[in-house]
């Protein structure tokens, strides 16, 4: 091999040594680092799950090339803000924050890093986005709440429940927002109107509520229950559970986790799915799309699902009719 011959094969060894450097130079330099701020650790862990399949299904897998840091208010909204205020501190290239309490926390310490949320409350009434169509500002993402839903729960409810007339409405305020929050109380009085029923608000602030709470329904004869959403209801979903079947109140929530939990019925949006689509926004997020130009989509499935094992202990024969429009009967 003359000399020519050698500097030929030294450069092309050294090219060959120096592209699998190259290449793994560039894929450490797409490791994403993203924020996670959620409601609790355990309780809704679930949705944390759905999420990162969602991720997997894009081809980001964490210890690979995905880092996330997570933060959970476990169920204690005031944890929020300064919760959101570390993630944008540890400077993350995109911020989940899932439920509309997280969402609002996150857009107040930071108006420069994309923030996706999934299965919030109206994203327009809870003041995250200026519209559905164009969201505008950091943030953006999935809508699976609406005050509509209300009345539709009670729909369900009466239809359940044929006999039912004075129901009890659960809810937090602060929970969702004022605006929604009027709007869904505002909902719940005109569907009940329709369905003839008579409704008595009860307030429940935090945990140390809850018993006096289910005391003034027994005390109003309330003769069913609905739960407005919140955060913390949600991750205190196996409680309330079990001290409506403690008063004996039939009741309806709108998300599957209660029924799951031992609730009676429930009627809205699939909260996982929800989840594992925000991972659709991520990706864009980071593949340069801003999410003032990312449409807010809103849930197209809503799921029925019924608890047969509750409403035996209640002494409740839930219709066949419904029964049959159900998308899931827990035996």
């Amino acid at each position: 091999m003359d000399r020519l011959q050698r500097r030929d094969f030294l450069i092309a060894a050294g090219a060959l040594l120096a592209a699998p450097l190259a290449a793994e130079a560039q894929q450490a330099a797409k490791i994403a680092r993203i924020g996670f701020l959620g409601n609790s650790t355990t309780a809704l862990g679930h949705l944390r799950d759905a999420f990162l399949q969602g991720m997997r299904d894009l081809g980001y897998v964490e210890g690979r090339n995905l880092v996330i840091e997570y933060r959970y208010a476990e169920g204690q909204l005031e944890r929020f803000p300064a919760l959101a205020a570390e993630l944008v501190a540890l400077k993350v290239e995109v911020l989940v924050a899932p439920p509309t309490p997280a969402a609002q926390a996150a857009k107040r310490a930071t108006t420069t890093i994309p923030i996706v949320f999934a299965g919030a409350g109206d994203p327009v009434t809870s003041g995250l986005v200026t519209s559905l169509a164009r969201p505008g500002g950091n943030i953006t993402g999935l809508s699976g709440l609406s005050p509509e839903l209300v009345g539709k729960c009670l729909e369900q409810l009466k239809q359940a429940v044929p006999g039912v007339s004075r129901v009890a409405v659960l809810w937090q305020p602060g929970g969702q927002g004022e605006r929604a929050e009027k709007d869904m109380l505002k909902e719940a009085e005109v569907a009940a109107r329709a369905l003839g029923m008579r409704l008595q608000f009860v307030e429940a602030r935090g945990t140390a509520d809850f018993d006096r709470a289910f005391s003034d329904m027994t005390t109003a004869r309330a003769g069913a229950l609905t739960v407005l959403p919140s955060s913390m209801f949600n991750t205190e979903r196996r409680r309330l559970a079990d001290l409506a079947a403690k008063s004996r109140l039939p009741a309806v929530y709108q998300l599957r986790e209660y029924v799951d939990a031992g609730g009676l019925m429930a009627y809205g949006a699939n909260l996982a799915d929800l989840n594992r689509r925000a991972a659709a926004y991520v990706d864009k997020i980071l593949k340069g799309a801003k999410p003032a130009d990312l449409p807010v989509e809103q849930a197209t499935k809503f799921e029925l699902v019924i608890n047969l094992k509750t409403a035996k202990a209640l002494g409740i024969t839930i219709p066949q009719s419904v029964l049959l429009r159900a998308d899931e009967v827990i035996q």
